[in-house]
């Protein structure tokens, strides 16, 4: 145990998360964050002059830095492993299978692949699709390698865009891997994938193919909407990755605090 304290104090610890406010950027499909007091601070004053205040908060499991459940995604009907969605599913109780409270905390080796580093540029277009050639180019350059059971995560430069909502959802436009690139993740066995955009694959595309393919084909999860900037900067290309989804019963995501150690 001492070992393990002391070398968590002598870590570089880099916090991957997007901070949630009202206006922040969501997908259109999702509903919004949503924020507001419900007791101030003098509301109620107790004998000694205590007063506390608290929040009420609104928002979808897919708002803001979160990872996809492999529920979140079915294809012909069927989930992940093959069961017929339908049966498994009600609005009030949520999925029966592989929901985001069966999700264990998280805690593997990261892998950071600096595509828009690599590509000279502090952000990709939005039409930009990550192939994997490019996959393959940012590894070398980072000189890591992708191995079974591995986060990897993709930088486009996107994070730079969070606090102006339009440009960072730019109509369900951004860059990302294509159905090459998915293939390119699965083939390695990863966990999970995750991205600094809001989709983590290139949109807009209605069948959202990598999406079926990670969730619903090789049971990778998908990780949307983190801030890679600072570790990108750094040079962090792999580190402990750290994240625990809330335990939201039937739940098809979950917001996320991810923590790269380093």
């Amino acid at each position: 145990m001492e070992q393990l304290l002391a070398a968590v104090e002598s870590a570089r610890i880099y916090d991957l998360a997007q901070p949630y406010y009202p206006g922040m950027p969501h997908h259109p499909n999702h509903p919004p964050f949503l924020f507001g007091l419900n007791k101030k601070h003098g509301d109620y004053v107790a004998r000694n002059g205590a007063s506390s205040a608290s929040e009420g908060l609104t928002l979808g499991g897919h708002v803001g830095t979160h990872i996809d459940a492999l529920c979140h995604f079915s294809c012909g009907g069927k989930l992940h492993g093959g069961e017929e969605a339908a049966e498994l599913q009600t609005y009030a109780s949520g999925l029966e299978r592989y929901t985001v409270d069966t999700i264990a905390p998280i805690l593997r080796r990261g892998v950071l692949l600096d595509i828009a580093g690599h590509a000279g540029t502090e952000a990709l277009p939005a039409d930009f699709e990550i192939t994997p050639e490019q996959l393959d180019a940012a590894a070398a350059a980072a000189r890591v390698e992708v191995r079974p059971g591995d986060v990897v995560l993709l930088r486009t430069g996107w994070a730079r865009f969070w606090d102006d909502a339009a440009r960072f959802i730019a109509q369900v436009h951004g860059p990302g891997p294509g159905a090459a690139g998915a293939r390119w993740l699965s083939s390695r066995g990863v966990f999970a994938a995750g991205s600094d955009t809001v989709a983590f694959e290139k949109v807009p595309d209605s069948n959202m193919p990598v999406h079926v393919h990670l969730l619903v084909e090789s049971g990778i999860h998908i990780i949307e909407c983190l801030n890679l900037e600072q570790l990108a900067a750094e040079r962090r290309y792999n580190f402990l990755f750290v994240a625990t989804p809330l335990k939201i019963r039937g739940g098809t995501g979950s917001p996320i605090r991810p923590l790269a150690i380093a």
